[in-house]
């Protein structure tokens, strides 16, 4: 699926050559704020302001709002609300509720969208008392504070998340302060960091096919490197050199935060990249496979740590595609809506 991925020794050129290769694989099969202590920052911190500059009702409990970020650089982007029964974030007079909400993360190569229009989810009726978020993250933003040379700035994704839109809209929009994520393939990363890098913003966190240790190895490291070179990218804006800036890299990778992730309820669920049950006959992913690998070391180092409210689904045979997401995200509804109090996420 992946055309053959270089050895430690081959230069950021040979690798920056993989993008093309490398992400027409990953969408054959699918269509970082505040840091933890001891951490390094990527870059100086854009100011914290984001408005609503329009409002667009696309479906029955769907609202999308258009927003302009501060740190974005001043651009608009797009979040989609899946809005809970009753919802009213306008109501006068002290009436106004706030929900318990779930943040849904898209993965690299699709937009706030994808959830919904890839998956059931706006008709799981378990769903129905939460307010879900459905960030715009860029088409390959990685939920990151890009390092830009040590310059910083524009894109500061994490920042927009985490503090902007949080802020926005829970003081405009409904969003109460119980909080859960879950995302998938590079928001199954995002999911992880934002739950591990701001301790006590969310009680609970799933990743579907996460990248879940991007520094496992040298593979590890020239997929998700091609990955970053994406749309004629330079590479080394995200997160810098892995070897030069290797804090900045560990700073990003849920393996480093695993103890940061101690107190939460986790949820691991990854395929092993070969045919499965929800497949076309013959199809297989390097992707999947790679991922599988650092689920499966992101899991043993979790128990390492002591982590005591993991669980993980590591189903064999399955490759990088949007059926298998959308099982996980209903096997995974319980134990989220569970940590936001709301039931049993049946539905």
């Amino acid at each position: 699926m992946f055309a053959n991925v270089p050895t430690a020794r081959s230069p950021l050129r040979a690798r920056v050559l993989l993008v093309l290769a490398v992400l027409l694989a990953v969408l054959a099969p699918t269509a970082p704020g505040a840091l933890a202590a001891g951490q390094q920052d990527t870059g100086r911190h854009p100011g914290t302001g984001a408005e609503v500059v329009a409002v667009t009702q696309v479906a029955d409990r769907q609202v999308d709002l258009s927003v302009r970020s501060t740190a974005l650089g001043g651009r608009t982007v797009d979040v989609r609300l899946l809005t809970p029964d009753g919802w009213s974030p306008h109501a006068r007079g002290g009436h106004r509720q706030h929900w318990p909400t779930l943040w849904l993360l898209h993965g690299c190569c699709g937009d706030y969208t994808s959830w919904t229009s890839m998956t059931d989810v706006a008709e799981t009726e378990s769903l129905s008392d939460v307010l879900v978020v459905m960030p715009e993250a860029g088409w390959n933003g990685w939920y990151s504070d890009w390092w830009n040379h040590g310059e910083g700035g524009d894109p500061a994704w994490e920042t927009f998340h985490t503090e902007e839109l949080r802020r926005l809209l829970e003081r405009d929009w409904g969003a109460g302060n119980d909080r859960v994520v879950a995302g998938l393939s590079m928001g199954g990363q995002g999911a992880l960091l934002y739950a591990a890098r701001h301790p006590g913003m969310f009680k609970a966190t799933a990743a579907y096919s996460g990248s879940a240790h991007p520094l496992l190895n040298t593979e590890s490291v020239d997929r998700i490197m091609g990955l970053f070179a994406g749309q004629g990218n330079d590479p080394l804006r995200v997160w810098g050199d892995p070897v030069a800036q290797r804090r900045i890299w560990q700073a990003h990778d849920p393996f480093h935060l695993a103890g940061r992730l101690r107190p939460i309820p986790v949820y691991l669920s990854c395929g092993d990249g070969t045919t499965g049950p929800l497949d076309p006959p013959g199809a297989t992913s390097a992707l999947e496979a790679d991922f599988n690998r650092q689920n499966h070391a992101l899991a043993a180092e979790l128990n390492r740590v002591g982590a005591r409210h993991v669980t993980t689904n590591f189903y064999g045979p399955g490759t990088h595609g949007w059926a298998y997401w959308e099982r996980e995200l209903h096997a995974s509804l319980p134990m989220l809506l569970g940590a936001l109090g709301t039931g049993t996420g049946r539905g």
